[in-house]
């Protein structure tokens, strides 16, 4: 063989290789966003389905305020935290806001009356499935985002990767170790 020939082999071998990785980069890039869609679904499914949790609960729980005020508050700084698209704010209000609406949840269960209410009850089936729904595309969006990650990050990936200016995601995860602490509700 021709040292020509095998300089084209060589040449035509890495701009396959460098054409591969990229359209994988492109696809994983796009799988993590679409992973991060569904995060972003999954909370506007509960931001739309507190306040009318929080309107069937507010006859019932008069004295409880100061917990349907919290809610209200962390469902608007989750919200405005994903309106910009600040990962780290929009999953440290997320936290809050699920910490506090489990609280919620052992509230309504202290009242029969209101436990047995049919639209609380639906609400908080909803709200419920709308939590493990959250949780699931969480750990989904993590599990893409490590995928990605570990491609940009991996040699020889990463002197291509970085070239073509793809960046690692964040992980989706909590930044404050008090919200890891079991939720504490007390009525005395």
């Amino acid at each position: 063989m021709s040292p020509l020939l095998i300089t084209l082999l060589v040449v035509g071998v890495l701009v396959l290789w460098v054409i591969f990785l990229y359209n994988s980069l492109i696809r994983s890039r796009n799988r993590t966003r679409e992973a991060w869609s569904d995060i972003d679904v999954q909370l506007k499914r509960r931001h739309d389905l507190i306040p009318n949790l929080i309107e069937s609960v507010k006859g019932y729980m008069k004295h409880e305020r100061e917990l349907l005020e919290q809610v209200t508050k962390y469902r608007s700084n989750a919200i405005e935290a994903q309106n910009q698209g600040n990962t780290a704010a929009l999953a440290s209000a997320e936290s809050m806001l699920g910490s506090t609406l489990g609280k919620l949840q052992v509230a309504v269960e202290a009242y029969p009356d209101l436990k047995a209410n049919t639209n609380v009850g639906q609400l908080m089936d909803e709200l419920s499935d709308t939590e493990n729904k959250i949780q699931a595309s969480r750990r989904f969006y993590n599990s893409m985002a490590q995928e990605f990650n570990t491609k940009v990050e991996s040699f020889p990936n990463n002197m291509i990767a970085g070239k073509l200016k793809f960046t690692k995601f964040d992980f989706f995860e909590i930044t404050d170790a008090k919200e890891r602490e079991n939720v504490k509700v007390s009525f005395t």
